[in-house]
């Protein structure tokens, strides 16, 4: 079982974080989680390269998961995406 917290320290360990959001999607269990991760880390990045990136850093985390989602954005991205959500 993966902790919440502990996830979150990886991430925040590993590169710069200007926004990140963690929901765990298993009703507490801690096997299936779901990030929305924002860093500058990402500028000149495509999707697949951060993904991958972001796969490789959790690696040993992932592994101790049933299912595990990302939505990756630079800053401006991030700027854009909430603006079309209103």
């Amino acid at each position: 079982m993966i902790n919440l917290a502990d996830l979150e320290a990886a991430i925040r360990t590993a590169l710069p974080v200007s926004h990140l959001e963690i929901e765990d999607q298993s009703s507490g269990c801690g096997e299936s989680y779901a990030i929305v991760l924002v860093s500058e880390a990402f500028d000149g990045k495509n999707t697949l390269s951060r993904h991958r990136f972001v796969n490789d850093l959790l690696k040993s985390q992932i592994a101790q998961m049933h299912a595990f989602s990302q939505k990756t954005f630079t800053p401006k991205q991030y700027e854009d995406y909430l603006a079309k959500q209103r």
